[in-house]
């Protein structure tokens, strides 16, 4: 009993004065993403809600986290760019709506709080926000003794945005005829990292040098989820018709099918790219069946714009304006 009387918070795992640190350090490095709108009020960040641009404004929020692909950044002690995943994530949700990503709230939790390690996630996640334009208005840093486990960390973040009404895209415009065009995307992105650590791991180390991917494997599978947000924007704002949009994640091209109405189906050619070497690595390691491979990864196209035959070429210059490199993938057809 006498032992009880003496217990302290610290004692009992959360270290009150680390927390402190690490909320500091996460706030200076949110300020570095603040837009136009942004006023700060006694330490509290607000936002102007005017939506001056906006005729008939509706509001947009997704929720997502960054999986599996964490136990890479444990492994190898990177941790500066899982943070640009997680807002990834969430942004590109958003932008495939036609929305523009307005705030971010990311939700850091672990069961040892170290504010470097902290720092590092929050310099990725304010790096993600910057390349998003939007902006850190909050978050929480959660210190949960003995959920996980030492050294380990989990993420999860909301983006809330934008859209104007006459311009929110539903796919329901999508017809046959129209032209699918590929994004491509910087690597792995954050989905399938369960199927592709399996792979691997089993066969090469993640500090391992390997010639193909003319990288380390550790290097390879931590290139952060390409964010398509200003790309989108620029093509609205130049006048495309954009019937529909797919951020290729979870279930890779099973994404496409689903924006697309019934009685419609989406023709892929798989030939139209050159398929980057991590994706060949992962099936040749594992043996895995091709349609195990489409079902589950983005293949090297992170992103799908569902345009006009007839707009086809002059969308794919005003994407490729933007910085993205596209390909014409495939077409929308009948279903039979």
């Amino acid at each position: 009993m006498s032992e009880s009387l003496n217990l302290t918070y610290k004692a009992a795992g959360v270290d009150v004065e680390a927390g402190d640190d690490a909320s500091r350090r996460a706030a200076n490095l949110a300020r570095t993403t603040y837009r136009p709108e942004i006023t700060e009020l006694g330490g509290v960040a607000f936002f102007d809600g005017r939506f001056q641009k906006y005729k008939e404004p509706l509001l947009l929020g997704g929720t997502d986290g960054v999986g599996t692909k964490l136990k890479i950044a444990f492994e190898t002690g990177k941790h500066d760019t899982v943070g640009i995943d997680l807002v990834a994530m969430s942004v590109n949700d958003l932008a495939r709506r036609g929305g523009e990503p307005l705030v971010f709230l990311p939700y850091f939790a672990t069961s040892d709080l170290n504010p470097d390690v902290a720092e590092q996630v929050a310099k990725g996640i304010a790096e993600g926000c910057r390349q998003a334009n939007c902006s850190i208005v909050g978050g929480e840093t959660a210190e949960l003794p003995g959920f996980y486990q030492p050294g380990e960390y989990d993420l999860a973040g909301s983006a809330f945005g934008v859209v104007e009404r006459s311009r929110v895209i539903t796919g329901q415009a999508i017809e046959a005829g129209d032209v699918i065009l590929g994004l491509a995307s910087s690597g792995l992105h954050s989905n399938g990292y369960s199927l592709a650590r399996k792979a691997l791991l089993a066969e090469f180390a993640l500090e391992q040098y390997v010639p193909q991917l003319k990288a380390t494997l550790g290097e390879a599978m931590l290139v952060p989820t390409r964010i398509y947000v200003k790309s989108v924007l620029a093509a609205l704002e130049a006048g495309a018709t954009l019937h529909g949009l797919a951020h290729i994640t979870g279930g890779g091209f099973r994404k496409l099918e689903k924006i697309i109405p019934a009685h419609l189906q989406a023709e892929i050619d798989f030939g139209t790219w050159t398929r980057p070497a991590l994706f060949q690595l992962i099936q040749d390691t594992a043996n895995i069946d091709e349609a195990e491979m489409r079902g589950t990864f983005n293949l090297g196209i992170g992103f799908a714009a569902v345009v006009p035959a007839s707009e086809a070429e002059t969308t794919k210059r005003i994407f490729e304006a933007a910085g993205e490199t596209v390909y014409p993938i495939g077409t929308i057809t009948e279903r039979t």
